[in-house]
């Protein structure tokens, strides 16, 4: 769904007007305009973000839809409100033809406002009808955002380019999740990563079974021993400052489906396990962004991607593992794999020259206890990094919260016949998990729990049900962010 930028207003064209309470700024509107506005009595009540009216007019023989969305107060105005408003707005037209929307003054005063508003339409715009064998046909529009004489059109058009890309990351992490798992195994995901890093202007490779062996990666080819699908470890790199020392690292985790393995999960819910690998989906969405953006930072991805599943050939509860860095691991649960594939893959990911770090996991059910599906969970091991993080995501419109990493949790994790064991038990769940990942890292390193965050059951904003794409727009500006700090 491209946006374009105009300076001339046709009555022959869908209209839709995001208005202020404090300032109703229609000006640009023709006299009809103006009549079915004042009709809808388009004064939305402060803080009414999802607030909506519509009316029907025949304008040359065609019947044409002005559309009212509100954002509440001026004062107020944010750019998570822009987004929310802007992706219920992208599915009120729902006709085919030249939409052109009209925005407030103080959205264009607010900044990074327009930016803001081109990832709302086009994430809450988004559909996912690959699998129907008849799709419902999309309108067919062609949008138009209405630029203020006011306003210079070069940095209108570069937060239009740079809104739309951040979208399209988004979107590519959600296209991946809502991929079935019988078409997204690793072997597959490893050839859409590489495809999209090539267009993205990323180099990429890919190491297979045989590489991670000779890599004594034992915690990872564990979790991988029980499918017939053999595991991935995609790399990806991006040299945006050759002239600096520091790498931005990036590991998401990639199980392609977690069945559990031998620790079998209930059959219940079991159908979502696809979206075990949206942690690997937001950093490839968010290292394809980097690249694209050409922002000046060096960054390395690194995306180990498995199936766990139960068979003759699967690791065990009881089972004694050896990772990369020569810790050994008892496995309590086949089913806390997420970790142990992570374990590995930081380990690489430090060896090949990431100075900072941060790994995204749908890692536990106990961070949806803890936090919901608002909030994704943060464990660290520097609290500097951590406030980075955190920033960045502010930034991004996306919610993190640190949770605590207190060091006596780490008596959970220890075990009486290895160093350490994969589970610390039911309580504090999404610490342990962290914590257990962190014996695996010496950089300044953060862990993001996206497993409530990671989807929505109802529409919401920009946010249709389904897959959210939680992580692309917070690691990106957290590369902005390293960008300017050196």
């Amino acid at each position: 769904m491209m946006i374009h930028l105009t300076q001339t207003v046709s009555d022959n064209a869908h209209h839709l007007y995001f208005l202020a309470q404090d300032r109703l700024a229609v000006e640009a509107a023709s006299p009809l305009r103006r009549e079915l506005l004042s009709a809808l009595a388009a004064q939305p009540k402060a803080g009414e973000r999802e607030w909506v009216k519509t009316a029907s007019s025949v304008v040359e023989g065609k019947l044409l839809t002005t559309a009212a969305v509100g954002v509440g107060a001026a004062a107020e105005l944010t750019p998570e409100a822009v987004r929310n408003a802007a992706g219920i707005a992208s599915r009120v037209i729902t006709d085919d033809g030249e939409v052109v929307v009209s925005l407030p003054p103080c959205l264009w005063e607010l900044q990074g406002g327009l930016q803001a508003f081109v990832e709302g339409w086009r994430l809450g715009a988004y559909r996912f009808d690959r699998y129907f064998s008849q799709p419902a046909p999309a309108p067919e529009q062609k949008t138009f955002v209405h630029v203020p004489d006011y306003i210079f059109e070069q940095d209108a058009q570069a937060a239009l380019n740079k809104g739309g890309l951040l979208a399209d990351a988004v979107n590519l992490a959600r296209d991946l999740v809502n991929t079935p798992a019988n078409d997204l195994t690793p072997g597959r995901f490893a050839e859409l990563a590489s495809a999209a890093a090539q267009e993205a202007g990323l180099q990429a490779n890919v190491l297979g079974a045989a590489d991670m062996q000779a890599l004594n990666m034992g915690a990872l080819l564990a979790v991988a021993k029980g499918s017939s699908q053999e595991p991935q470890l995609v790399v990806l790199r991006y040299r945006g400052n050759p002239d600096s020392s520091e790498t931005l690292g990036l590991v998401g985790k990639g199980i392609t489906f977690d069945s559990g393995g031998i620790s079998i999960k209930p059959s219940e819910g079991m159908h979502e396990m696809k979206d075990d690998m949206a942690g690997a989906a937001a950093v490839l969405g968010a290292a394809c962004a980097v690249a694209q953006l050409g922002l000046k930072v060096n960054v390395l991805a690194v995306l180990p991607c498995v199936e766990n599943m139960p068979s003759s050939k699967a690791y065990r509860p009881g089972d004694v593992l050896r990772a990369a860095n020569g810790k050994t691991i008892e496995v309590l649960s086949t089913d806390a794999e997420g970790r142990l594939i992570l374990a590995d893959a930081l380990w690489y990911a430090e060896q090949q020259g990431a100075t900072k770090l941060v790994d995204i996991a749908t890692l536990t059910g106990a961070c949806k206890v803890a936090l919901g599906d608002l909030y994704a969970g943060v464990i660290d091991n520097d609290a500097e990094w951590a406030g980075q993080l955190l920033a960045a995501a502010s930034a991004a419109g996306e919610d993190l919260w640190r949770m605590p990493n207190d060091q006596r949790y780490k008596a959970l994790i220890k075990s009486s016949i290895a160093d350490l064991k994969n589970s610390g038990g039911r309580y504090g769940g999404a610490i342990t998990g962290g914590l257990f990942i962190g014996e695996f890292v010496t950089k300044p390193w953060a862990h993001v729990d996206i497993g409530g965050a990671v989807a929505r059951d109802k529409t919401t904003g920009y946010l249709p049900a389904g897959p959210t794409g939680i992580g692309v727009r917070t690691l990106v500006a957290l590369a902005e962010a390293c960008c300017h700090a050196g």
